[in-house]
């Protein structure tokens, strides 16, 4: 007990204070991606019009899958800054940066205003979100690593996730209420624009938060920071863990983004639910990703990361497409919140696991950059093109529950991964420092 009061500097006085601090701006993030997706066939029309409806969907989750594909870029730059100048500086820089990009859509005029700069301007306001998630997840995963009690480290990385179903929770009342108060057409002219208004003024107010964030202990203790170079050298180094850690983020990010950005054009324009309908099963779905991720967590800090990996990476494998399979054939309501209800599990479980997990296999002194790379390939490659290969598959192959078959292509990447890095129940890597608690 006396080495771990030892290692907290007496700054640290409130975890969950930092945690609440910590995880604000990845409220932000998700808000907005969330709304990207809820509202892509409005925003397709505003930006992208086109004769057929599905071309111009396609572009929405396009610019909307360009954007992610900056995620690895802002992983590296932004992943060697923290890495050197700090946990705390380099979140308030993260959330800086994406503001901006939350800001450039919610005032963009449409197409039929300004033309071609229309949809222009939308993909930059993109691409400065992707940069800037590209380091975000990671940054804040970390900083929850590092403040963590022993034997916790699960528990309190989980809440990384957690704060994100936050925002898909306030998104869809938001939506919710709109849906239930203005005409569809109104939504569609202009309405759509509030929630990412409601976004642009609660920025002042996370980047309160984070200036409060206090520097974490493992931080302070690094006799020696790593320069830029460095950093950058020592990822190159471990690219093999990288890839390992981003196999095993997949299915976090294939599941995810099914669930949340995806299912509400899934549950309206596939399945032929009701915009009330698709709303309400994406908010009880982030009621239950909430709930789920820190049980994940927890339960990993228990009976340790390979087995609770592999069970539900292999439930996953076995259960998405007969699932898709059963709802399609006659969708309803019930049938919609059963099998969401099924994803969300091993969304929230499998996360709050896999978060802890690879906090723990990348090398301490480049955790930021490392795991943030891993992340960002993860969600730009295969998680933020959930939309755009689940709109596809079902365009080219007819079956609207092809989108099974993507989810059960993660779930093998996340067995094979898992199996690589715990063979024999020892990580299969190089030994690394622990992170410091």
């Amino acid at each position: 007990m006396s080495q771990t009061t030892t290692t907290q500097p007496p700054a640290v006085k409130s975890r969950l204070g930092a945690i609440l601090r910590a995880t604000s701006g990845n409220f932000l993030e998700q808000f907005d991606f969330f709304l990207f997706g809820f509202y892509a066939p409005i925003i397709a029309k505003a930006f992208f019009p086109s004769e057929n409806e599905t071309a111009a969907l396609l572009n929405a989750f396009g610019v909307f899958w360009l954007g992610a594909l900056m995620r690895p870029v802002g992983a590296i730059v932004l992943g060697a800054y923290v890495d050197r100048i700090g946990r705390r500086q380099g979140l308030i820089v993260t959330l800086g940066i994406m503001a901006m990009g939350t800001v450039i859509i919610a005032v963009c005029p449409s197409y039929a205003t300004i033309g071609i700069a229309a949809p222009i301007i939308v993909l930059i306001g993109r691409l400065l979100q992707g940069f800037s998630a590209g380091v975000e997840l990671g940054g804040v995963s970390v900083y929850l690593a590092e403040i963590a009690t022993p034997g916790n480290r699960g528990f309190y990385t989980s809440f990384q996730s957690s704060s994100q179903q936050v925002a898909i929770f306030v998104a869809s009342i938001i939506g919710y209420l709109l849906n239930e108060m203005m005409p569809a057409a109104t939504v569609a002219a202009w309405g759509w624009r509030i929630p990412f208004f409601i976004g642009c003024l609660i920025i002042p107010l996370i980047f309160f938060l984070r200036r409060t964030l206090e520097e974490t202990p493992a931080f302070l203790a690094m006799k020696r920071h790593p320069t830029s170079s460095e950093v950058f050298a020592s990822a190159l180094e471990n690219w093999r863990i990288v890839v390992l850690g981003m196999m095993i983020a997949v299915l976090t990010t294939t599941t995810f983004y099914f669930v949340t950005v995806y299912t509400p054009t899934f549950g309206k324009n596939v399945l032929k639910l009701t915009t009330a309908d698709a709303l309400l099963v994406t908010l009880l779905v982030a009621v239950t990703n909430f709930l789920w991720n820190p049980v994940g967590g927890a339960v990993s800090d228990r009976l340790g990361r390979k087995p609770v990996l592999l069970t539900i990476a292999g439930l996953s494998l076995v259960t998405a497409y007969p699932a898709l399979h059963w709802l399609v054939a006659a969708p309803t309501f019930g049938k919609l919140l059963a099998v969401e209800m099924m994803f969300s599990f091993y969304f929230g479980v499998y996360s709050g696991t896999m978060l802890g997990c690879l906090v723990e296999i990348v090398p301490a002194h480049v955790r930021t950059t490392c795991f943030s790379i891993a992340f960002a390939l993860a969600a730009a490659l295969f998680g933020t093109f959930t939309p755009f290969v689940s709109t596809w598959l079902i365009d080219k192959t007819g079956d609207k529950a092809s989108p099974g078959l993507w989810l059960m292509f993660a779930a093998v990447l996340g067995i094979i991964a898992a199996l690589t890095v715990y063979r024999g129940g020892r990580q299969a890597v190089a030994a690394r420092e622990p992170v410091t608690v």
